[in-house]
């Protein structure tokens, strides 16, 4: 009787499946049947299916553990879930007319792919009683990542050996047979990445990844590994949210190679929308994210720059206590800023009682003088509603200044701070032209009266000195 057999037979009764003395039949039979002890515990009704594929993946995360005398290929494709019961059954009868490997009866059947068999064939080798009495080189210590990983399957097969896999390149992973489960501790895990199975019971792979993309956590990546290799499918997950689509019978090096990629990608994304949260609105922010179109080391724009300020705030600070200025100031300000979100600008800046705001940088578009304009108008309108409400004060005064022209936007900072901004002779005379103008008036230059068009009224006035400029600019005010 080979010491392998009675080993896995030991192995088995150790997780409680059998006991010894069916594992005594069950050998007793092995020579005149030729099966293995896990097949030959299946033929008596001893052992179920489920049960051997639960053997199977202990002995994954044992690392083979030198449990088992060579686990049946078929059992390790079903646990991978490259094939189905039915298809099993019909390569094994063919098997046994043929004489041929199971391996070869499956790709002859077109069950099975050729790669998918070599990763079961690894698969099965690594697991196999006797690999680890060849002399091996010690493995070097995997790096530790610190970061979590969830992987959904309702494979525990499956799910040992990403595990397997993953933890040996230093990830910190976490295994769920049951996406509603994995659904339910999401929150609580808060995992950088999840990687789940296509095809499970009551949650397919596409399902949970849409639940997860339209949840509070929806920029976590999510991979969707699957034994189904159809462009149709794969296309399928990608629309429904997911980051990327690996076959299972992809290696596990490729596997961590993936990972690592979309995990680069999600931090430079994340980064991005730090970045620009706080200065324009989340629709904006997900358009540049869509379109990647920003280059924050430095590019020309045309843009719209607009600087506003509050002309006798510093009056108003003198005569009132410091707490009253600043939630005033916040008050006032907030609604600016507000105003310039609302209408699709980046808020560039705040400014004593003032600030700076960009049109057509970081995301460009056609109207943006147009919106400029329209914003200032409405930061009037919210200004007249901040006096209507200051019962004895003096009012506050408002004057806007917009340019439009060729500016370099990037972003402009160190390593501990970084700001995405503009610089350039067209925010130069931006910024002077709000000083020219007078309580209540916006001011514009040429370009930016030349966009707006016939879209919004407008007055010419006589050109207007600035300094830093050697000619007189051409200056325009919005009528009324």
């Amino acid at each position: 009787m080979s010491d392998s057999l009675r080993r896995f037979g030991d192995f088995l009764i150790s997780l409680g499946l059998v006991t010894q003395g069916q594992v005594d039949q069950a050998l007793a039979l092995q020579p005149l049947t030729g099966h293995r002890i896990g097949e030959s515990l299946l033929s008596l009704g001893y052992l179920t299916r489920a049960q051997l594929q639960r053997a199977l993946s202990e002995a994954v995360r044992d690392g083979g553990g030198g449990m088992l005398d060579r686990p049946p290929l078929g059992e390790i494709l079903l646990g991978l879930k490259v094939i189905n019961r039915e298809q099993l059954e019909t390569a094994l009868a063919e098997q046994q007319k043929s004489g041929k490997r199971l391996g070869e009866v499956l790709t002859d059947q077109r069950a099975l792919q050729h790669k998918q068999l070599y990763e079961a064939l690894s698969l099965q080798q690594r697991m196999t009683l006797g690999a680890e009495s060849a002399p091996k080189e010690q493995a070097p210590a995997p790096v530790t990542r610190g970061v979590k990983l969830v992987v959904i399957d309702d494979s525990e097969l499956a799910l040992a050996l990403v595990q397997e896999g993953l933890a040996s390149q230093g990830y910190d992973v976490v295994c769920f047979a049951d996406p509603f489960l994995a659904l339910e501790q999401f929150d609580a895990l808060k995992p950088a990445l999840v990687l789940t199975d296509l095809s499970m019971p009551g949650m397919d792979g596409t399902e949970l990844c849409r639940t997860l993309k339209a949840g509070p956590r929806g920029n976590v990546p999510v991979i969707i590994l699957t034994a189904n290799d159809e462009e149709s499918t794969r296309l399928k997950g990608l629309r429904d949210g997911a980051d990327d689509y690996v076959s299972k019978g992809a290696s596990m090096e490729e596997l961590g190679v993936r990972v690592e990629t979309v995990l680069r990608r999600t931090r430079e994304t994340d980064r991005v929308r730090r970045m620009f949260a706080q200065y324009t609105s989340d629709a904006v922010v997900e358009e540049i994210l869509r379109s990647g179109d920003v280059v924050l080391s430095g590019e020309k724009r045309e843009v719209t720059v607009l600087f506003a300020d509050l002309r006798n705030f510093t009056s108003f600070a003198e005569s009132h206590e410091p707490e009253e200025v600043m939630r005033q100031l916040n008050q006032v300000l907030g609604r600016l800023a507000d105003v310039v979100l609302e209408h699709g600008g980046t808020l560039d800046k705040f400014l004593g009682d003032g600030l700076m705001a960009v049109w057509g940088a970081p995301v460009k578009h056609e109207d943006d003088a147009v919106k400029a304009v329209h914003a200032a108008l409405q930061m009037m309108r919210e200004v007249a509603e901040v006096n209507a409400s200051l019962a004895g004060e003096t009012p506050f005064e408002l004057g806007i200044g917009l340019n439009t022209g060729m500016v370099l936007a990037g972003s402009i900072g160190s390593a501990r701070r970084t700001e995405y901004t503009c610089i350039g002779d067209v925010v130069n005379v931006a910024s002077r032209l709000c000083a020219l103008a007078e309580p209540g008036a916006v001011l514009f230059g040429e370009a930016t009266a030349r966009a707006v068009g016939d879209s919004i009224s407008v007055e010419t006035l006589e050109p207007a000195r600035v300094k830093g400029k050697a000619q007189p600019v051409p200056l325009f005010r919005v009528a009324g």
